[in-house]
């Protein structure tokens, strides 16, 4: 019995024994394998788990630059940032997209737009970049959003510069206007240059100088919390602002040219011959740049759009229509300088110029003609016959290479976007366009500007200034100086494009003086009647469909006319030695002089003032 008894107590202490032995290695085995690890993380991946760890607890934040300011030439500022406050989501910090985006929705307003937007962003931005979400915050909406940030990590408002147009509608052809980036800027423009920037030029100076006015971002390191919260700013780089522009554009001269227009569709540029530089560029009727920074809603974007007057179009710079008789000096000069005409050259004006071997015959715009009129009294009178017999004579292959050459059909070099080219008659034009070859009529008709004929009031302005420079062609500018940070502003060059046009000096004074008899006692008597200055100008009246009558316009009223006219008027002054030149259209104007002449004078009394 006790033998059996002290077998059995041996048997248990072996089994204990045992069991000890294997727990004990088991428990060497996990602290050699824990020691193991924590060799492995602290000494051989040290360098890597350090960098990972000071990654998550520090991380690089963009910061954008301000961009470049723009003013009128006497310092008006005309383009200003001011401070706004947007929303923005760090993706990697978000846990649910979906469910985050439903309830901040009901605490900030944030409609279907908006989050569309967000998440094309979203798929085209790294998951640890900022994705701005709402973009100018109301004051209410901060603080509401302030009172639940905590229920929202990874989303933050953060204050940002907003662009904002002082003067509206004023300037929108001219400036353009910002909008926020969207997926197809994003496929195009460097993301490194425009981290942080969540607007970008779309139209106007705002688009032609984006490279100059956005600048370059800078950076800052922050230490970060587990929520994604800034603990503080380790290291500040900062950003470049972009540079400032000064326009040639004079702001008492741009109001007075908006304001002759009375709302009535049309535009004017004002050119000084001397440099090219642009005092003046307005189309009316003009919108509202303002509403497109935010982002326009799509009842305010409809409204422009369905408005038949059409607002967004810039007329100035891509509205091209038959300039009439404004084109009537440029095409004597070119006989004068082609040798087909001298200015005693007489032409019986009797009503109607027939051309030889044909049945057809082409009306003067007076019934019974102007008489026998040379090229002064035809410049004055604007004599439809004597530039139909002018035009033959020259005939469509000449009178396309002179006027091409003075800068029509062509677009003027201004530093804008998107500029029409306009249409130069020409066989190949014709040829390219029509069924149909050129014929003689086409010829006659396009000496008094109509026919095959469009141009910009641009282009208009930079052809007269051309020749109020006796020959010197300049580039229209509106860009006359830029600015860096904390830098004088620097004069942009303006050289001539080239050397004079004009051969002979006297066949300039020719022309030149058929237009000062224009404004005495032609076509715009009286119109600049008590003006310092002597004015030089030419009236212009395009139809814009052809006469269904043999009545004469004259005995028409103004109610009509106006439908069925473009009415134009060009100008210079002094006229001995030009230093300003304006142009002026209006889409429906009974008569040139009449309807367009008193916008130029305005103007011009407007640069009398300011001079």
């Amino acid at each position: 019995m006790s033998k059996h008894l002290s077998g059995n107590s041996r048997d248990k202490r072996s089994l204990f024994r045992a069991r000890a032995v294997a727990g004990f290695l088991l428990i060497g085995a996990g602290f050699g394998l824990l020691i193991g690890r924590y060799q492995y993380l602290q000494i051989w991946r040290h360098d890597e788990l350090a960098l990972r760890s000071e990654s998550n607890r520090v991380k690089v934040r963009a910061i954008p630059p301000a961009r470049g300011l723009i003013y009128d030439r006497n310092g008006i500022l005309l383009a200003e940032n001011v401070t706004a406050f947007r929303l923005e989501v760090i993706p990697e910090q978000v846990n649910d997209m979906t469910s985050t985006l439903s309830a901040i929705s009901s605490v900030v307003p944030i409609d279907d737009d908006e989050i569309d937007l967000f998440r094309r962003r979203l798929s085209q931005n790294r998951h640890f970049d900022s994705v701005p979400l709402k973009m100018h915050l109301t004051e209410d909406e901060v603080a509401r959003f302030a009172v639940n940030r905590w229920r929202f990590p990874g989303v933050d408002v953060v204050p940002y510069l907003s662009r904002r147009y002082p003067h509206g509608p004023l300037l929108a052809h001219v400036i353009g206007y910002v909008s926020r980036i969207d997926v197809d800027d994003l496929k195009r423009i460097d993301a490194d240059i425009y981290k942080g920037t969540s607007h970008i030029g779309r139209d106007g100076l705002e688009r032609s100088y984006e490279d100059v006015l956005h600048g370059k971002p800078g950076y800052e390191l922050v230490e970060m919390n587990a929520d994604g919260r800034v603990l503080r700013i380790l290291e500040r780089h900062e950003p470049i602002p972009g540079e400032n522009l000064y326009l040639s554009i004079d702001m008492a001269m741009q109001k007075a040219a908006m304001d002759a227009f009375e709302g009535r569709p049309g535009s004017a540029v004002v050119i000084d011959p001397r440099n090219g530089q642009v005092m003046t560029m307005v189309s009316v009727p003009s919108f509202d740049p303002n509403l497109f920074v935010m982002g326009i809603s799509r009842t305010d974007y409809a409204t422009y759009l369905e408005d038949e007057r059409k607002p967004l179009l810039n007329r100035a710079l891509k509205g091209a229509y038959p300039p009439g008789s404004t084109i009537k000096p440029f095409l004597a000069l070119g006989g004068l300088e082609m040798g087909i005409r001298r200015p005693e050259d007489t032409v019986l004006s009797t009503g109607e110029f027939c051309i030889p071997g044909q049945r057809r015959c082409y009306r003067d715009d007076k019934k019974g003609g102007d008489g026998l009129v040379d090229m002064v009294k035809a410049i004055r009178l604007s004599t439809n016959t004597y530039f139909y017999k002018l035009a033959l004579d020259m005939n469509i292959d000449r009178m396309t290479e002179w006027m091409g050459a003075l800068g029509f059909g062509r677009k003027t070099g201004i530093d804008l976007l998107g500029e029409a080219e306009g249409i130069l008659p020409s066989r190949e034009w014709k040829a390219l366009h029509g069924r149909h070859a050129w014929f003689s009529g086409d010829t006659v008709i396009a000496g008094i500007g109509q026919g095959y004929w469009n141009v910009t009031t641009l282009q208009l302005a930079h052809v007269t200034a051309t020749f109020a420079a006796r020959g010197v062609p300049y580039a229209p500018r509106l860009v006359m100086a830029a600015a860096s940070f904390k830098e004088p502003p620097r004069l942009l060059p303006s050289p001539p494009k080239g050397p004079t046009l004009i051969r002979n000096p006297s066949h300039w004074d020719v022309v030149n003086l058929g237009m000062e008899a224009v404004i005495e006692e032609g076509t715009a008597k009286g119109l600049f009647d008590g003006f310092p200055h002597v004015v030089a100008g030419k009236s212009g009246t395009a139809e814009r469909f052809s006469r269904r009558t043999n009545d004469y316009d004259r005995n028409k009223d103004n109610a009509y006319l106006a439908a069925r006219h473009r009415a134009w008027f060009i100008g210079y002054a002094p006229a001995e030695a030009p230093r300003v030149v304006a142009a002026a259209m209006l889409e429906a104007g009974a008569w040139g002089a009449q309807d367009a002449g008193p916008i130029v004078r305005r103007i011009l009394e407007a640069w009398l003032e300011i001079k």
